[in-house]
């Protein structure tokens, strides 16, 4: 088996000439116009793809285990432009990133690895190695990057901007993307970490996000889901104060779980997608919000933990304290924001905008795991077999914290290393929201 293999039997076992990876195939990407119901199962394709050729800087790892991000869901559905634009884009640069330019996307942002090669300039790594992939895939070779990767105008999201992803039995990543691995962690539960815990950590920890402080009151959008889960956790650790929104009692019950005491059913608020379009409701609301969260935890938020985009961000701009943050990366409910612009200048708040972690970023993050601070946020583990439906399940927002993907791992439960550790830190305290995902017809593991 590859995680006890040796380094030598690794290097003589051969590389195949394809892998089983899900992916996308350019002649689809039509295939919802005019579909109200994207259902990412008709898009998502489960099939041999060739093994490409490893670049100098480059490591091929055997993939243990990946995750859903909702960037899998944009490229499933093809929205809101198809991924393959980000691929030809990528190509332009010529030399080794041409490769990424083909019929067919591999997806897949999240992974827990076996280092099966190393290109002829990789140093640190060798195969047989265990790690995590740092899921942001950057251009060394420009200044910016090395100020802050995120800065780099040829940065981008491994598996969504690039192809050769996590979803799959193999994935090409740069060496400037590994990370070890936790070694009291499963395969599964290291692989739902990177991408979701670093955003979350860059968000709110990191000197380029919102300088979240002791005693900050932050309010977390999607608080059950990836990065809410992990939002939950940095709060908590940092000495600040999370209110969570969610949308359901199971998804109340799993921020609970986090240790989130005040917590906010949204639902009760009647925030609905439409509401985004009428600014008279939506002050309303922003002000029944503030209102709500001043009862719960004493004051307004000092820090917006925003992500769901459209529906939510004129709600966050009026709810912030004075001189408070709203702190943004995403939109999944829509990118065009409209707010109250008085609530932003009058009353001096902040709009801070974070995309993904820079690599010293997400080596804090990593340390986090290492140290057993941060736990991961996995509720289900589901077959490579059964990606497409994992995938599904987290478009139709089922899920609750990150939903695992098995590749070559065998079965849940193997990659520990260092039980030791495990067992002081406790099953129950690794895995608080196991079992909570909503999937009747899934075939989770």
């Amino acid at each position: 088996m590859l995680d006890g293999a040796s380094a030598t039997e690794i290097e003589a076992a051969p590389v195949p000439a394809t892998y089983l990876a899900l992916h996308l195939r350019a002649e689809d990407t039509d295939m919802f116009k005019g579909v109200a119901d994207k259902d990412v199962r008709k898009s998502l394709r489960l099939g041999q793809v060739p093994v490409p050729e490893l670049a100098p800087d480059e490591v091929l790892v055997a993939v243990m285990a990946s995750s859903i991000n909702y960037n899998t869901v944009w490229s499933a559905m093809f929205e809101p432009i198809p991924t393959f634009h980000f691929l030809k884009q990528n190509a332009r640069q010529g030399g080794w990133a041409a490769r990424h330019d083909q019929p067919y996307h591999v997806l897949g942002s999240d992974c827990s690895a076996v280092v099966v090669r190393v290109g002829t300039g990789v140093r640190r790594w060798k195969p047989g190695d265990h790690v995590t992939v740092h899921p942001v895939h950057v251009d060394d070779q420009q200044p910016e990057t090395h100020g802050d990767g995120m800065l780099g105008s040829e940065q981008r999201a491994w598996g969504f901007e690039t192809n050769f992803g996590a979803l799959a039995e193999y994935g090409i990543v740069r060496s400037t993307q590994l990370l070890p691995k936790p070694a009291h962690l499963t395969w599964e539960e290291a692989a739902v970490n990177p991408l979701c815990a670093s955003t979350a950590y860059r968000m709110l920890v990191s000197d380029r996000g919102a300088h979240m402080k002791q005693g900050d009151i932050v309010l977390i959008w999607g608080a059950s889901g990836g990065l809410g889960s992990y939002a939950i956790q940095f709060v908590k650790n940092g000495g600040g104060i999370p209110v969570a929104v969610v949308s359901s009692a199971q998804k109340e019950a799993a921020v609970r779980a986090l240790g989130c005491d005040l917590v906010i059913n949204r639902t009760e608020l009647g925030i609905t997608d439409e509401m985004a379009d009428d600014p008279r409701l939506v002050l309303e609301t922003g002000r029944k919000l503030a209102k709500l969260v001043v009862e719960k935890a004493g004051r307004e938020p000092d820090i917006v933990f925003e992500h769901t985009g459209r529906v939510t961000f004129g709600l966050s701009v009026i709810v912030a304290r004075r001189g408070g943050t709203v702190v943004t990366c995403g939109s999944s409910s829509g990118y065009l924001h409209t707010f109250d612009n008085r609530y932003l200048w009058m009353k001096l708040k902040k709009i801070v905008g974070s995309h993904g972690a820079n690599y010293e970023e997400q080596q804090a993050t990593n340390r986090l795991f290492e140290s057993g601070a941060v736990v991961p946020a996995m509720s289900a583990v589901y077959p490579l077999a059964a990606g497409a439906e994992a995938c599904r399940i987290v478009q139709t927002s089922r899920q609750v914290g990150k939903v695992a993907v098995l590749c070559m791992a065998p079965e849940p439960g193997l990659g520990v290393t260092d039980p030791e550790l495990r067992g002081r830190i406790g099953e129950d305290r690794l895995n608080p929201l196991r079992g909570l995902t909503a999937g009747p017809d899934s075939r989770e593991l």
